[in-house]
């Protein structure tokens, strides 16, 4: 079967410009609405994305004066977007550092049940030192700390979901039986973080275990990549690392004994559309004239752990001295290293720095026509920089009507991207295998499917 591309839609906000809530041409619906989602996912699906992405923060952003995000917990979101929609895989962000394992895989797996194979979680390792303060913490938990707990995570939840056989259940109402309890069994672990006996209670996900996704970029967190993840989120700003970061994790994955295939990289890209380019600057002009240099100097500072950047003037060009050594950053690390490459190659002042960031936060950035923005992905996708894309508009619902009415019929005419879902599951849509069970399987799956 020939390669073809893999999007996922990421919602945020009323679009991922930071001055996109203010913007007369997005949603008027709350974002606490959850038919603001549900209409979203239902526009995404109709245009066969694979996926849509939640991602979360688990404290409320200085910025709050004069920012808007996604204030609804992202799994909840899901639960109600799965029963509006019938194909479209459901990925949303949970934290290892903030939450226990038994509660995770038990909610991931109910989200797999309710939408029938549809899940996928977004591996983070939490970093705000607010989030450990709404945690009982007294500061921010260190880089390699975070890591550390997260491969124990993963080894908890991996076999809680395999806790269950898949024919365990046999809701036998003739003979009494619901259940083969030597087809469940406890997972007993004891290890530095946590003690968990198990079984999960809850029969095995629909998709095995739900679709692994990750996001992080430093060195730490692409060997953890190439360990777990099935689809990765990436940020880069420039074709050429794109490429450098899709090279390393896929031999990372080889390294780790994994297909590369079964990995897929989805870099972040936040197109402008419009019917000309200069219909599309225009847009992009009149979206930065709503943006604040002041919240964007907060949210920088945020990306640095706290670093003062007060004193900068916002129209002298920036050097990388302005910038604390990523190397001593606990936040998220992969993100600045990104900022940091933008500034040595390009000298920015802190003025267009913020400019670009306030577009979608260090993720691709471009404005142009359909045309060129089908251009771009494809050369991307065939020159060895992305698997897919997360698509970050930065107005919604508008450009995300605008990418799919203009530059999908583009990329279909070019053999990139589907007519229509092959499958049923978010495994399928990605054409990612089904995980091996501890249990020796009743019969293969294309037999059960068939029965």
């Amino acid at each position: 079967m020939k390669r073809q591309l893999h999007l996922n839609l990421f919602i945020h906000s009323r679009g991922h410009h930071e001055a996109s809530w203010r913007h007369p041409a997005t949603s008027p619906l709350p974002l606490t609405d959850i038919r603001y989602y549900q209409d979203l996912a239902q526009r995404a699906e109709a245009a066969k994305f694979d996926s849509i992405f939640l991602a979360d923060q688990l404290a409320l952003g200085g910025d709050v004066a004069q920012a808007a995000r996604t204030w609804l917990e992202p799994l909840t979101v899901l639960a109600a977007v799965a029963v509006a929609t019938q194909r479209i895989g459901l990925i949303a962000t949970c934290s290892t550092t903030y939450t226990e394992p038994f509660n995770l895989a038990r909610q991931f797996a109910s989200i797999d049940h309710i939408s029938n194979g549809r899940a996928a979680w977004n591996i983070v390792t939490s970093w705000l030192a607010a989030a450990a303060a709404n945690f009982g913490g007294e500061g921010q938990v260190s880089h390699a700390d975070r890591y550390a707990r997260g491969e124990e995570f993963m080894a908890v939840v991996k076999a809680l979901w395999d806790s269950w056989a898949e024919d365990a259940v046999l809701d036998d109402r003739a003979s009494g039986q619901y259940a083969k309890p030597d087809r469940i069994r406890s997972v007993n672990h004891r290890g530095d973080f946590y003690k968990v006996e198990g079984p999960l209670n809850l029969p095995r996900c629909p998709q095995g275990r739900p679709v692994l996704v990750q996001a992080g970029s430093s060195d730490t967190g692409r060997r953890f990549a190439a360990r777990h993840a099935e689809a990765v989120f990436t940020a880069h700003m420039a074709k050429e690392t794109a490429q450098e970061f899709y090279a390393d994790l896929k031999r990372l994955a080889a390294a780790e004994g994994r297909d590369p295939s079964q990995v897929l990289i989805l870099p972040g890209l936040s197109p402008m559309i419009g019917s000309t380019e200069a219909e599309a600057q225009r847009l992009v002009r009149e979206t930065n004239d709503l943006t604040d240099p002041e919240v964007g100097r907060k949210r920088l500072s945020n990306r640095f752990g706290g670093a003062d950047f007060s004193h900068l003037p916002l129209d002298r060009p920036l050097a990388p001295d302005d910038f604390p050594d990523p190397g001593t950053v606990q936040a998220a690390r992969s993100r600045t290293e990104v900022i940091l490459n933008l500034v040595r190659r390009d000298k920015p002042t802190l003025r267009q720095l913020l400019g670009y960031l306030a577009g979608a936060r260090g993720h691709y950035v471009t404005a142009g026509t359909p045309e060129q923005i089908a251009d771009l992905m494809a050369d991307w996708f065939t020159d060895g920089a992305a698997d897919g894309f997360n698509v970050m508009p930065p107005l919604l619902p508008l450009q995300l009507d605008v990418f799919s009415r203009e530059v999908i019929p583009i990329l279909r005419r070019r053999g990139l991207f589907r007519d229509e879902y092959e499958g049923t599951t978010l495994r399928e849509h990605y054409g990612l295998a089904w995980p091996e069970s501890a249990f020796e399987r009743a019969a293969p799956r294309s037999e059960r499917q068939s029965a």
